[in-house]
């Protein structure tokens, strides 16, 4: 399986988002009250926030299976996901070092849902605060130090 991470042009965007939206609703939204939802999707349609990221994708044989956006040159992740056949094997990982690679502050942080806390850790993230809930949106704030 050879996974090609990169940065996407502006035409797969669409792509991507769509791609969070469906593994947000598989994991996330059980979890989240319809506020919550319903402010998630707001979110990945705000064209003014979105225009501060940087896209990052996952492609296997030039198909997204995973998305990664960052902002403030790399040091905050804003959105993460990966198609639900594609966990646990390595995918997730390959885009946070991208992105860990092109970060010239030395700290990443995220705001993580519930259900990727453990995922985060793995990757050497540590908590920060208790979880929150701001809009119905559900999160523990993390950090990554970059040594």
């Amino acid at each position: 399986m050879n996974t090609v991470i990169r940065i996407l042009k502006d035409n797969e965007i669409t792509d991507a988002l769509d791609l969070a939206w469906k593994v947000f609703n598989e994991y996330e939204a059980p979890a989240y009250s319809s506020e919550g939802v319903n402010e998630f999707y707001r979110s990945i349609h705000d064209d003014r926030s979105l225009s501060g990221l940087v896209f990052y994708g996952a492609f296997i044989d030039e198909r997204l299976i995973g998305m990664l956006a960052a902002r403030n040159s790399n040091s905050h992740i804003a959105l993460f996901f990966i198609e639900s056949e594609f966990h646990k094997k390595g995918i997730g990982r390959s885009l946070f070092e991208t992105v860990r690679t092109n970060n010239k502050t030395g700290r990443i942080t995220v705001n993580s849902s519930p259900y990727a806390v453990e995922f985060y850790h793995k990757l050497g993230f540590r908590d920060l605060d208790s979880e929150q809930i701001v809009n119905g949106l559900r999160f523990i704030p993390m950090e990554y130090l970059i040594v």
